[in-house]
């Protein structure tokens, strides 16, 4: 996400080193090549000028205190126009009514039963909600089947008529439904095509004026770029949305319909999605995606993740065994287990600051922890409580068992060593109780 839109902001920045502080001849060519890398990210022309403007004439105006550098001062503006071209404050979602009614439109592709699927198991999880989902694309019977799968997946129930063929009838259906059998969210799925109609734009004003929405999420895969931002004007002209949501973004390295939707239709992104499992959604903070795209990392979010899914009895049960260097492979095992809870490795790893762009060429997938999870498994509960108790004999019944060298195993045993004492030095400084969420 934004990998080729971060290594060439990085580049721009590069020019300024060295320089004492900022004036209109030193940062032309900065300015230049943020416009650039903008351009090459599928943001419009009209759009990156007009930002980079604002670049330049706040850069000219600042004065560089001592304590930072030209360079750094130049990233924070640009963190700051980032911020504020996409949005500048987390968005209200409306999700108050009886019931609340959200409407989610787009065109086919863009991953809107998906992420209705990811909504609802959102609001029933982390918003303690009961939600209800509707499967009103009456043209694609295998939209209402993946709706009925996704909601068994979630447990949340689904309202599907496969005999009806009136995409308003079945919403209002689904909200007397609702209110029967007090559901006080109900998320309906509409149908897409593969480009804007007025048949389609039709049915769903129709539905937007039988069941009177909260919400309209404009749902839009980023992978299309500015086709995306186009196709997003022209139904925020006739449905007026309330929101957008971002799809797919695992799988764009350029970001240009991120940076230009919220100026081009003045509606703000409420979330992001990528990935296919049903916890990767995220509400969109427009600032912490600024920082993510400058290299600087997401540790609140990274942090709100981890919370999210670590006991706090058990992170207190953790912290004193970790201070009393007591932390051993059983206790490794579970929190690994916690860690694969919290999504993609490799996206949580590029929350943290300074280590996005070192990533790029790395692939970390889900099954990375299996050959450590493979040797702790081998060993008996007496080497996991104590690894000490290791030796090289139990070194190798261990490889043996786990289908590794032992040379693996000798690695592996010494980065928990490394580990361990990692832990040990954050527990110090107090961040690990930070990260587990745990009250002081």
């Amino acid at each position: 996400m934004f990998q080729n839109l971060s290594e060439k902001l990085e580049s721009a920045f590069k020019g300024l080193k060295g320089q004492s502080r900022i004036t209109e001849l030193n940062i032309a060519s900065t300015v230049k090549e943020i416009r650039r890398a903008l351009i090459d990210a599928d943001v419009n022309y009209k759009i990156a000028k007009e930002f980079t403007d604002k670049i330049k004439d706040k850069a000219v105006g600042e004065k560089v205190i001592n304590a930072i550098s030209p360079g750094q001062l130049m990233t924070k503006i640009v963190k700051d126009e980032l911020t504020d071209l996409m949005g500048g404050q987390e968005a209200v979602f409306n999700a108050k009514g009886n019931p609340a009614v959200i409407l989610i439109a787009g065109l086919q592709g863009s991953g809107k039963t998906t992420f209705s699927g990811k909504l609802a198991n959102f609001l029933k999880s982390k918003k303690g909600l009961s939600p209800l989902l509707v499967a009103a694309d009456i043209y694609r019977p295998a939209a209402m089947e993946q709706l009925r799968v996704l909601g068994e997946q979630i447990g949340v129930d689904v309202h599907i008529e496969p005999d009806n063929k009136d995409a308003v009838s079945i919403a209002q259906n689904a909200v007397k439904e609702a209110r029967s059998k007090n559901k006080n969210v109900v998320i309906i799925d509409t149908a897409g095509r593969l480009a804007i109609d007025e048949q389609m734009m039709t049915e769903v004003a129709n539905v937007r004026a039988a069941v009177n929405p909260q919400e309209i999420l404009f749902v839009v895969d980023s992978m299309t770029g500015q086709d995306a931002v186009n196709t997003a004007k022209a139904f925020n002209d006739r449905l007026d949305f309330t929101g957008v949501v971002l799809t797919k973004l695992d799988g764009d390295t350029r970001g240009g319909a991120a940076l230009s939707i919220k100026y081009t239709v003045n509606k703000p992104i409420k979330f992001v999605s990528s990935g296919e499992k049903m916890d990767t959604l995220d509400v969109f903070y427009p600032e912490r995606m600024a920082q993510r795209i400058l290299g600087m990392g997401d540790i609140t979010t990274l942090v709100e993740r981890a919370q999210a899914q670590f006991d706090e009895a058990e992170a207190k049960k953790l912290e004193g065994k970790i201070r009393k260097n007591k932390f051993d492979f059983a206790d490794f095992k579970a929190q690994l287990e916690q860690l694969k809870k919290m999504g993609n490795m490799k996206d949580l790893l590029g929350m943290i600051p300074g280590l996005g762009n070192k990533l790029k060429d790395i692939e970390i997938n889900d099954d990375a922890f299996k050959g450590i999870e493979a040797m702790i498994n081998s060993m008996t509960p007496a080497e996991r409580a104590d690894p000490d108790l290791i030796d090289t004999s139990r070194k190798k019944r261990i490889a043996r068992g786990a289908g590794k060298d032992i040379s693996e195993v000798n690695n592996f045993m010494k980065q928990f060593d490394q580990m361990r004492d990692m832990m040990k030095n954050m527990n110090k400084m107090g961040m690990f109780g930070k990260m587990m969420g745990m009250k002081r």
